[in-house]
């Protein structure tokens, strides 16, 4: 079962949610400050201050997260891509895009917009910090000067992990942006990342593994064996992340290499113009079970009609309305070639609303292809891979 998440904000107009997992690491982080970098570094302290700005300094930190995944979301707005939310969670955050990047100059802006965020806020900590310290040596300021010295080590530390080339990491998001662009193919340049996303997984957990063991045998300090942990911790994570990705672009790999004339159904059933309303929905969308049809007459293809024109007619104008006073006017929008690539058919599926297109060759109908047919070839293709 899935953990819940709620919404306490909006920022640009996107919903900001929190996980629950966020309360783990939230806890984690303000119990590490409490008890650890604070008292080093700031002795003499009650423990009750030492929580209370411990759990304000893991808000700060948590807020350069969400500044973060802004930075990627105010990117993807810019190119029209909509953001359904940013959810904090025990990983940090993530922005969920509402659609994939329309070009390689896309994914990159949008990949590298996040880590220099968080570059930009290491340095403005790191100097305010830095302002603080030469214009006072009051004590009771000594406390911003740890926050801000904790606020830019953690950016600097976000940033730069994050340009990990390997997918799904800012970095491996700016991989692909130069597969992409190189090999002009979305999918396969995923499915390479991924692969990178892979190998720097396994290798994040292999020397986590190494630490722990070291720390355990007595070779290396014991304190080193919470660094250990939080490496294979992170590294399973972007290696399951990795995985999952290679795994979805994989029957999309396979997609680009069939075309619509493959998988299209070639017994297209047409109406006449000139059919009522009621015989259109009791002879063919009752009996054929179809979303919609091609209207034809002496061959040529007239226009379209589906369930949704059907819906916006009063039943009891059905017996008197004929099928070519509600039908879609023939539009390139529904009519496509045999000959294109089955992504491109569902890329131009989503675009346009439908549900199916009608396949033409010669300016005849040889075929229909559906949503559902594009998704059963690529549910078979990945159960496969």
């Amino acid at each position: 079962m899935s953990l819940p998440n709620w919404r306490i904000a909006y920022v640009f107009g996107i919903p900001i949610h929190v996980h629950a997992s966020w309360f783990v690491v939230f806890f984690f982080l303000t119990w590490s400050l409490a008890t650890g970098l604070l008292p080093e570094t700031l002795p003499g302290l009650s423990p009750p201050r030492y929580w209370g700005m411990g759990a304000v300094a893991a808000l700060f930190l948590f807020l350069s997260v969400l500044l973060h995944e802004l930075g990627h979301s105010y990117v993807a707005l810019r190119y029209q891509i909509p953001i359904k939310q940013i959810t904090l969670f025990i990983f940090g955050g993530v922005a969920h895009m509402g659609k994939e990047p329309p070009s390689p100059r896309a994914e990159f802006l949008i990949a590298i917009a996040g880590p220099l965020v968080s570059l930009v806020l290491g340095a403005a900590c790191y100097g305010g910090a830095i302002a603080v310290e030469s214009l006072s040596a009051e004590p009771g300021l000594r406390g911003l000067i740890v926050l801000g010295t904790l606020l830019s080590t953690v950016n600097v530390q976000l940033g730069l992990f994050n340009l990990i080339p390997g997918f799904p990491l800012d970095g491996g998001r700016i991989l692909r942006a130069g597969l992409w662009a190189r090999n002009k193919d979305f999918n396969r340049a995923t499915s390479q990342a991924a692969l990178a996303g892979i190998g720097f997984g396994s290798t994040l957990g292999l020397i986590g593994a190494g630490l722990l063991a070291g720390a355990w045998s007595g070779v290396l300090e014991r304190s080193i064996a919470t660094n250990g942990g939080w490496l294979i911790f992170i590294g399973v994570f972007l290696l399951s992340a990795a995985l999952a990705s290679r795994r979805q672009a994989a029957p999309r790999i396979s997609a680009t290499s069939v075309t619509v004339r493959q998988i299209m159904t070639s017994q297209v059933v047409t109406l006449l113009p000139d059919m009522s309303v009621q015989d259109a929905v009791d002879q063919y969308f009752v009996t054929q079970g179809s979303a919609g049809f091609p209207v034809c007459e002496e061959g040529q293809i007239l226009g379209l009609v589906t369930v949704r024109e059907i819906h916006t007619l009063p039943t009891e104008l059905w017996p008197w309305r004929r099928v070519r006073e509600i039908m879609l006017p023939a539009s390139p929008a529904f009519c496509i070639p045999s000959d294109w690539p089955v992504m491109q058919a569902m890329e131009h599926m989503v675009q346009g609303g439908s549900d199916f297109l009608v396949v033409m060759e010669n300016g005849q109908i040889v075929g229909l292809i559906t949503r559902s047919a594009i998704a059963h070839f690529l549910q078979l293709h990945g159960s496969e891979s």
